[in-house]
């Protein structure tokens, strides 16, 4: 019955139901789940565990790509199926048990996590929950819209068990490139020298005798929850293409500008989105995730080709991205994590990165992942990949929060992802400002004036004049730095009446 799914038929055996499978897992357990932004995820295995944890003591530490969707990151975090948890999530109903203290979670740079697991750092995985597109005749899994760290758990996990997705289109089979590269310390150079280029396999390799289960669903991935463009976000894709034209007739680039990279979410989404009405052309992608505003790009013919680790999109956008399949296979390329992000290929071929801040300071400090310092939202994800690695590394914001209350610019980041040494240039509605090459004396009075709400500036140049009376590099009021925050625990908003 599924011959076309399952092409090594001495695997027919191992067909069996998501409850079933559920017996090979133990309490204790390391599990590895693909999934990288709600995208190739495993549907059944997630609920299934919990229904068996309502009756069976069930804690795992879970690693994934990214985060996951169909609410399976909240559904065992409830059940208490999830005791650990890296390197990434976006649910909220685990942030609670994350913050809670409930769930041990440990926020990762994504090309990291692969790294760890190879030598040896983290526990071995245990099971691997695989969703795939198809077994291959030798043995090989092919992934459905991500790959992530699966390639990693598969060459670890002791067993694999293969949820074949009937609603992932046969005709995904060739957008991968498996790549995993080889131990330390006399590991190559990886060879990739252009994104369009294919370096590896189209399957996950795999002693089929390790393959302990198979299961057959037919779900499609979780829409994207990205919101569309807006006024703002429209303003702050305006200041980037302004800057890149200047970035061009500065000789530093030509009209096809570097590969870009663009952080998952709305803001990242909506500059992209922006780029279609740009005068660049030619245009590379070579990022962790392709949003709607990537296959715009591709549709426009302003974007060449895209390589990425995971494809994420609204319901209508994944819909016409089936339908036209047999356009993109050529165009787009989808590697493990630790190739989409790691850092020799971000510096050699000189990455354009743009990725969302929380907030960040008055000397260019940016905080990606804590809300007031303390309280975890999704992790660093890749953008400390690229920050760190990229040719330029631009952080977008809006200016402000919950109505005004919040300014997305401070005296002191509350918590800090990635430092100043990291960050080229910052962007809001109100404007741009280009870091490169000024002290942080020099860059304070320009993040302010261009980046912060207007409602904001005089009380944070009543703060940096304040603080360089006491003299400094990077001039501070202790007693003072993280005093927006704690007003606005305080008193509900970081706004002086």
């Amino acid at each position: 019955m599924y011959e076309d799914r399952i092409r090594r038929p001495a695997l027919m055996n191992k067909l069996m139901s998501a409850e079933q499978a559920t017996l090979l897992f133990k309490d204790g357990m390391t599990v590895g789940m693909s999934g990288f932004t709600r995208a190739g995820d495993a549907k059944a295995l997630p609920a299934a565990l919990v229904e068996r944890a309502r009756s069976t003591p069930l804690h795992l530490t879970l690693l994934t790509g990214a985060s996951l969707g169909n609410d399976s990151d909240g559904l065992m975090a409830n059940a208490g199926v999830v005791a650990r948890r890296m390197p990434f999530q976006a649910d909220a109903a685990l942030r609670r048990k994350i913050n809670s203290g409930e769930v041990m979670f440990i926020d990762q740079h994504l090309s990291e996590t692969a790294e760890q697991l190879r030598s040896g750092d983290l526990k071995a995985v245990d099971i691997a929950v695989i969703e795939a597109v198809a077994i291959t005749a030798d043995g090989g899994i092919i992934p459905t819209m991500s790959v992530g760290n699966t390639a990693n758990f598969v060459q670890q996990a002791a067993k694999v068990i293969v949820e074949i997705n009937l609603s992932a289109p046969l005709a995904l089979e060739g957008f991968h490139d498996i790549y995993v590269p080889g131990a330390r310390p006399h590991r190559e150079a990886i060879p990739l020298l252009t994104p369009l280029q294919r370096i590896g396999t189209a399957a996950i390799a795999v002693p089929p005798e390790r393959i302990a289960a198979i299961v057959i669903t037919d779900s499609p991935d979780s829409p994207s929850n990205a919101l569309p463009p807006d006024d703002e976000t429209d303003a702050i894709a305006r200041h980037v293409i302004t800057f890149l034209e200047g970035e061009v007739r500065a000789g530093r680039m030509d009209a096809s500008l570097r590969p870009l990279q663009a952080g998952i979410g709305t803001i990242a989404n909506a500059v992209l989105h922006g780029l279609i009405d740009s005068p660049f052309h030619n245009m590379t992608m070579y990022s962790e995730v392709l949003q709607d505003s990537a296959i715009e790009l591709l549709d426009s013919g302003q974007l060449k080709m895209a390589s990425a680790s995971s494809i994420t999109l609204s319901a209508t956008m994944h819909e016409k991205f089936i339908r036209n399949i047999e356009r993109y296979r050529e165009r787009i390329v989808l590697r493990p994590q630790e190739i989409s992000n790691h850092p020799e290929i971000v510096r050699r071929l000189g990455i354009i990165a743009l990725n969302t801040a929380l907030e960040f300071d008055i000397y260019g400090n940016v905080n990606s992942t804590h809300v007031g310092g303390t309280h975890m939202m999704n992790g660093i994800g890749g953008s400390g990949d690229f920050a760190r690695n990229g040719q330029l590394s631009i952080f977008v914001s809006k200016s402000v929060a919950k109505d005004g209350a919040i300014s997305s610019v401070v005296p002191f980041a509350a918590h800090v992802d990635h430092t100043e040494h990291d960050v080229d240039v910052l962007v809001s509605e109100w404007g741009l400002a280009d870091l490169r090459g000024l002290a942080p004396r020099e860059r304070a009075p320009l993040i302010i004036e261009h980046c912060a709400h207007p409602d904001y500036r005089p009380q944070l140049l009543a703060y940096f004049e304040a603080a360089k009376l006491g003299g400094g590099q990077t001039p501070h009021v202790l007693e003072q730095a993280l005093s927006w925050h704690a007003r606005y625990q305080r008193e509900g908003s970081m706004l002086v009446k």
